[in-house]
């Protein structure tokens, strides 16, 4: 697999091993994304976001307002801070 198939499997497994604990299996819930953010984006998103800003991350991702965050929901967030790393690291000096 190239580098580009790991990276994409990788954000898939990601987002399944967190969705469904707590019901549908293709959806994150408030407290599934949560988790997902402390432990896989901590360094990016602090340690332990406080409830308003996951709150704020979840509201803004549900764009449906079907209160779960499904796949695409949760890609635009992806892609967003992705585009905000790549803008940060290739910053010229």
């Amino acid at each position: 697999m190239s580098d580009m198939q790991k990276a994409i499997s990788l954000v898939i497994a990601t987002f399944c091993k967190y969705s469904g604990r707590e019901g549908d299996p293709t959806t994150l819930t408030k407290a599934e994304l949560k988790e997902l953010l402390q432990n896989e984006l901590g360094e990016l998103v602090g340690k332990a976001p406080d409830k308003a800003a996951v709150d704020r991350i979840f509201s803004d991702l549900d764009t449906n307002q079907d209160n779960l965050v499904d796949f695409a929901e949760f890609g635009r967030m992806f892609i967003c801070l992705t585009t905000t790393c790549h803008e940060f690291f290739t910053k010229k000096k």
